[in-house]
């Protein structure tokens, strides 16, 4: 099983581009703190390679700018290489399947980068922005058939 769930904040802005075929990718890298640190050791981060495809991709672009935090779930894939000086290198990255909103609603606006809700949300996405506080309590009724 290969699977990957992420959380953390763009280190930069994403950048759609389009393949030869006409398929949209942008690749991107998030910091991601880790949970754990020693006694008296500042906190670690580690900067993880994303690649997202199709809609993926441009959603992501469209909603998602430097420093937004954002949520993940991807497989890990490595590639081989051979770069200017002939060298073999090995890629490490997560491809993207789904990404999802987890900041603020404050941050998200503040951004610049909030969703407009009369657009269609990408299949695969999760939006959730905000909280509750819209919603009312409904008192429990007898006659609901739950």
């Amino acid at each position: 099983m290969n699977k990957a769930i992420l959380m953390g904040r763009l280190t930069a802005d994403p950048e759609l581009r389009t393949t030869p075929n006409g398929i949209s990718v942008t690749s991107f890298s998030i910091a991601v703190d880790r949970r754990f640190t020693q006694k008296g050791a500042e906190k670690q981060t580690d900067f993880i390679n994303i690649v997202a495809w199709r809609h993926t991709a441009e959603f992501i672009s469209k909603y998602f700018s430097k420093g937004n935090m954002i949520a993940l779930e991807g497989s890990i894939q490595t590639r081989n290489y051979e770069d200017k000086n002939g060298n073999k290198r090995t890629a490490v990255e997560v491809v993207a399947e789904n990404s999802y909103f987890t900041g603020s609603k404050a941050e998200s606006t503040s951004s610049g980068s909030a969703p407009k809700f009369n657009e269609p949300a990408e299949p695969g996405t999760s939006i959730s922005i905000g909280d509750n506080i819209d919603f009312q309590e409904v008192e429990p009724d007898d006659g609901l058939p739950f």
